[in-house]
């Protein structure tokens, strides 16, 4: 039998009511969200009821996010799925991290409040805008992107989709571009050139928050974002420059299967990591939070 890894996906799928059955349903779940409103107060409240424009702020977006991954971690652990190795989507490695080990829950909700802060505002100085380029192998994104001065190849998510990260004002003739060169640009729920040289002040920022955190070995073999290697000593490095460098999830994804993992478990409000998975692995099992709790409910 293979080994079991959970995946904590980033920005992106937010939704207005998340995590609010999970906090209603599990009390673990519960436990997690009141632990978050006492550091953070409002944050169930912007899951549950919040605006889908409030959401997509990343000073929300973050904490919200990972108050509810954190909390679907703990409800199936409390059922007894426990991973053999975790890995995360951009604000979704701070969940693994919290996950596995490397900081407490408390301090891991601290951090992610802070990061999504810094990095909404290095967002704000600029008007940026991500999208997903999909049906273009890796080497035409970057030709593509290569034409324009401030657009860059960030998330290299499965075959044959590639998200960018770059200024708003070149995005329609980037799509243009794209579109003529047989692809399709699909604007993204974000706002901010994330993983991108516009994120590098932000990057340092959290760097310096890290380096004052106490932070600890993984218990769980954790998978990092920047290297798509498994983590060692080195936290602080990994988890600051995955913030402006690309996330090289295909290779991460591809790594895990190659040292035994063959059961994915997203865990996220959506199913986007699940959706790549399967494509680019189709022998291995990929499912989400929510399809393995009605399967433990039967």
């Amino acid at each position: 039998m293979g080994k079991v890894a959970f995946v904590f996906s980033g920005q992106g799928d937010q939704h207005p009511g998340m995590g609010k059955e999970l906090a209603q349903g599990y009390p673990a779940a519960a436990a997690v969200f009141e632990m978050c409103d006492r550091l953070r107060p409002g944050t169930s409240r912007q899951c549950f009821s919040g605006t889908a424009e409030e959401l997509m702020e990343t000073k929300n977006t973050q904490p919200c996010l990972f108050a509810m991954e954190l909390a679907a971690a703990a409800v199936l652990q409390e059922r007894g799925v426990k991973p053999d190795a975790v890995a995360g989507f951009s604000l979704g490695e701070v969940v693994a991290a919290t996950v596995a080990g490397v900081f407490d829950h408390e301090t891991g909700f601290r951090l992610v409040c802070k990061r999504g802060a810094l990095m909404q505002h290095e967002a704000e100085k600029f008007d940026t805008a991500m999208a997903a380029v999909v049906k273009l192998d890796t080497q035409q994104v970057k030709e593509v992107c290569a034409q324009f001065a401030d657009i860059y190849p960030v998330n290299f998510n499965c075959p044959s989709n590639i998200t960018v990260s770059g200024l708003a004002s070149q995005m329609p003739e980037f799509s243009t571009t794209v579109k003529a060169a047989g692809g399709r640009a699909l604007p993204l729920k974000v706002k901010g050139a994330f993983h991108s040289p516009f994120m590098k002040e932000a990057a340092k920022a959290f760097g310096e928050e890290l380096a004052q955190a106490e932070i600890r070995k993984a218990e769980i073999q954790m998978y990092s974002n920047l290297t798509a290697q498994p983590y060692g000593d080195n936290a602080v490095k990994l988890l600051s420059n995955q913030i402006c460098s690309p996330v090289q999830w295909e290779k991460l994804i591809r790594n895990m299967i190659a040292d035994g993992v063959d059961t994915f478990i997203e865990i996220g409000p959506g199913r986007t990591l699940t959706n790549m998975i399967k494509k680019i692995d189709t022998s291995v099992i990929a499912k989400t939070v929510w399809s393995v709790l009605e399967e433990l409910s039967c």
